[in-house]
């Protein structure tokens, strides 16, 4: 058996907790797997009191110190945020020590950084657990699907929305009612805007957008709309259509004049009750892929929670850990396509527009003008009510999404019209 190997844990929360602990109690098998031991070098914490089931030799609070010492081998990152987790990735990276990290957002900020550092130092760079907990993803995408050309990846990566809106789907409760039982389970922060406002979602959608196409795309290139606008009448009206309503990720190549871009986009929408995303409910997450060969791959499971996201984190420390046993270095970071950002407004998809109208002769015929003019199709027209409760619900056939835009804005001037109540795009349609 080789000598063991030193590993560094950064954070010791809810997710680096279970690593250690997993790390403990699966010692043996561990060893067996890597064909050396894996050993705890420190952990480092900011207050050390507040772990009194752990060895106090291992623990630290000056984690710069830790992820340098001559002694670590490997280093998982754990604590998540921008700074100090960037510097102290930096560091050990520059020392040589391949690195494990489940931190999304630093990840779709300044991944490009993290690579380059990785690659001059002939070190690895593994993050699993940024996405989806538990769920393989990420390294199919990179590895088993790479003499694939992937078309789309759309996916539910966040499982706090995606339990809000199952149970209003369930329930026909509204968004703020759902978010508070949704707190009340331990599935939605103190400060629940996050997730909520597709911050955490459009995070995870960049990182799988430069894998899945071989381009550099950051969070900042992702556009981003929350759920808190979803209203219980979105819900009953997607049902009505046998939809439901979900927060998608969607990342797409698309074809243009010069070769192609990349689409990426996080938002709600209503999704067919028959597509393989609309029975994923509560906290699970979900990835449907579309390849050219492989056809359509659906991934799936617990997306979040300590215990999944360390069995991701202790999936990467094993595969770095028999890299450095064999002196190799794993697949690096893929940017060679260079694919430019599509806009927002060039992307082309569906839409169900809600708006409460007066019930006259001749309001159909105006409102039909109105998506004419910019070249927007109808799909479906539905009136639900009559006199003042009346409301036109009408679905369009794709359009790119700067049409419609200036045809809701056109609809919102229009006499007749009182409001605009309700746009949402239709995805999943086949």
């Amino acid at each position: 058996m080789s000598t063991p190997l030193r590993v560094a844990v950064l954070g010791c929360g809810v997710v680096g907790s279970q690593v250690v602990r997993l790390m403990q109690e699966q010692a043996a098998e561990l060893t067996a797997r890597v064909g050396a031991p894996l050993e705890l070098a420190g952990i480092a914490v900011r207050r050390p009191k507040r772990h009194p089931d752990l060895a106090p030799e291992l623990l630290t609070t000056d984690a710069m110190e830790l992820v340098t010492r001559a002694d670590v081998d490997l280093v998982i990152e754990v604590i998540g945020g921008i700074e100090p987790a960037r510097s102290l990735i930096l560091a050990a990276l520059g020392g040589g020590k391949s690195v494990v990290s489940a931190n999304k957002a630093l990840l779709a900020e300044d991944g490009a950084t993290l690579h380059s550092a990785a690659s001059d130092a002939g070190a690895d760079l593994y993050y699993e657990a940024s996405v989806a907990g538990a769920i393989p993803l990420l390294r199919p995408l990179r590895e088993s699907l790479a003499g694939d050309r992937l078309h789309r990846v759309m996916g539910i990566v966040n499982g706090t929305t995606n339990y809000i809106l199952s149970r209003m789907d369930e329930t026909g409760t509204g968004f703020s009612e759902a978010l508070d039982e949704a707190s009340a389970l331990g599935y939605a922060e103190a400060d629940p805007s996050a997730d909520v406002d597709g911050f955490d979602a459009a995070a995870k959608a960049a990182i799988l957008a430069g894998l899945a196409f071989h381009t550099r795309v950051t969070a900042a290139d992702v556009y981003r709309e929350g759920i808190a606008n979803v209203t219980a009448a979105d819900v009953a009206s997607a049902k009505a259509m046998g939809c439901t309503v979900k927060l998608l990720a969607i990342c797409e190549r698309t074809s243009t004049v010069d070769g192609g871009a990349v689409a990426v986009r996080v938002h709600p929408a209503m999704i067919p009750r028959t597509h393989p995303l609309a029975g994923v409910n509560d906290a699970f997450n979900a990835v449907f892929v579309e390849a050219h060969a492989a056809g359509e791959l659906m991934f799936y499971g617990r997306g979040a929670g300590g215990a999944p996201t360390a069995s991701a984190v202790l999936g990467d420390l094993v595969a770095i850990a028999r890299n450095r046993l064999a002196g190799a270095r794993g697949p690096g970071e893929s940017a060679y396509a260079e694919l430019p950002i599509q806009p927002m407004g060039d992307t082309v998809t569906s839409y169900h527009v809600s708006m409460d109208v007066a019930d006259r002769a001749g309001v159909l015929a105006a409102v039909a003008t109105a998506f004419a003019v910019h070249d927007v199709s109808i799909s479906t027209v539905r009136q639900v009510g009559r006199g003042d409760e009346a409301t036109l619900v009408i679905v369009t056939h794709v359009a790119p999404d700067r049409a419609l835009s200036a045809t809701v804005e056109d609809l919102r001037r229009l006499d007749f019209v009182r409001a605009v109540t309700s746009v949402m795009r239709v995805e999943g349609q086949r």
